[in-house]
């Protein structure tokens, strides 16, 4: 069944809305759609009280950033503020995904480890399957459209692999994950709409995991052809267009529509 899944994306040592595609790490700049002044703890009790479960915290820095340690220093004190109730992900490997496990991650999220030369990496997949269990690894297939096809993206969504967002890939993956995580960065943080031709992919697929879905959502009726879309398995992520990020999408609301 559909469930609305919360997210806290951190950029910069703060909690904020950005436009996916504009996310670059040279200056560690991006474009913004909303910046707020609370911190991620914050967001994770709000989530923990009203019983939302399965919410993902995104680091937007890499490990070579002056703010890495300011946004790592975020994602955990959410991480503690809702013990077992948030996956994490930004810069997971299998050296330090126990680490976040232990402060409390319910998942870790893993891109790019796994994803290298442009392919899936086969032996880091394994590894990661080994460090933390297929029960607490979620794989993030983020994608952006070239040729007509959603292809997966990497490294903050600014490098294209060349595998392809489809029935096959999610096949082959999942095996090694217990629920898949795809951005569609094109139209992330833009507030027009979503990817209705990505959501159509996903719900044909018919899988046996979770997928959640994110990117453009703008209105309740996004809500409802999502469900429809995605024939009522695609869980749903809602950033910018929130009223607690500055939109006009009330939360519970959104929570009664997907029942």
């Amino acid at each position: 069944m559909m469930e609305f899944r919360p997210c806290i994306d951190i950029h910069n040592g703060k909690v904020k809305q950005i436009v996916g595609s504009s996310l670059t790490d040279a200056g560690d700049s991006a474009k913004e759609n909303f910046v707020t002044g609370k911190d991620a703890a914050y967001y994770a009790g709000l989530y923990r009280e009203k019983g939302i479960k399965g919410g993902h915290i995104i680091l937007l820095n890499p490990a070579s950033s002056d703010y890495y340690e300011a946004t790592r220093k975020q994602a955990l004190c959410a991480l503690g503020a809702y013990p077992q109730g948030l996956q994490v992900g930004g810069g997971i490997n299998d050296m330090n995904a126990e680490a976040y496990l232990r402060e409390g991650a319910s998942h870790v999220i893993v891109t790019s480890f796994v994803f290298q030369n442009g392919r899936v990496d086969m032996e880091h997949l394994e590894r990661m399957r080994a460090a933390v269990g297929k029960e607490h690894l979620v794989l993030d297939l983020s994608c952006r459209m070239r040729d007509a096809k959603y292809y997966i993206v990497t490294d903050r969504w600014q490098k294209f692999t060349d595998e392809v967002v489809d029935g096959h890939t999610l096949d082959m993956l999942k095996g090694y994950c217990d629920e898949f995580l795809i951005h569609a960065v094109d139209v992330e943080g833009k507030n027009q709409g979503i990817e209705k031709q990505l959501v159509r992919i996903l719900g044909e697929w018919g899988g046996d995991i979770p997928i959640t879905y994110a990117g453009g959502v703008h209105c309740y009726e996004d809500i409802q052809t999502l469900k429809e879309l995605g024939e009522g398995r695609i869980h749903v992520t809602v950033g910018s267009a929130l009223s607690l990020f500055g939109g006009t999408l009330e939360l519970d609301r959104i929570m009664e529509m997907i029942g």
